[in-house]
């Protein structure tokens, strides 16, 4: 069961004082958004996907499933005994670090603070999860199917024997999904 607890601190300040409730073994789906919403991730997916094969290797995570969009990523992690908020401080810092110093910034925010994550409780959710993540590009009008985006899993997916149907998730046909973002 994912649990939030807050201390006891006046409104404004609740926001630093959240605290994750995960168990080391948890696969968590995971949404991170670029600061102001600035569409800088596709631009700069090589760096995106640099930090995070970087970190897979170091904290030997699994990167179950990805989608980079403009301002933002969903990811789906099973953090294999590392701590989430670990994990996704390394990938932001090392992208941040990496943007700033590809556009010869001293000091830029890249990224809002926090994340959101949902920990999956069974098949059947991480199913749902694995498709929103997909469905994604195609959910914001960037593509007509998640075939068409290039900055996501599914075709490794496809590649597995998952999707087969390349009709899978095209804009004319209607996507029903229990989710969000």
């Amino acid at each position: 069961m994912s649990q939030t607890f807050m201390s006891e601190t006046p409104a404004n300040e609740n926001m630093s004082k959240l605290l994750r409730y995960h168990k080391n073994s948890d696969i968590c789906f995971v949404t991170s958004v670029t600061y102001s919403r600035k569409p800088i991730l596709v631009d700069n997916s090589d760096l995106l996907i640099s930090a995070l094969n970087k970190y897979q290797e170091i904290l030997k995570y699994d990167l179950l499933a990805y989608v980079i969009m403009p301002d933002h990523i969903h990811l789906l992690i099973d953090c294999k005994g590392n701590n989430l908020s670990t994990i996704m401080q390394r990938i932001k810092l090392s992208f941040s670090r990496r943007y700033r110093d590809r556009l010869s910034i001293k000091s830029q925010r890249v990224w809002q603070p926090r994340f959101w994550d949902h920990i999956i409780r069974d098949q059947s959710d991480m199913n749902r999860h694995i498709d929103y993540i997909h469905f994604n590009p195609v959910k914001h009008a960037l593509a007509d199917s998640p075939f068409e985006w290039e900055f996501s899993t599914i075709h490794k997916f496809r590649q597995h024997g998952y999707y087969e149907n390349r009709d899978w998730g095209k804009r004319e046909k209607e996507f029903l999904g229990d989710y969000g973002e």
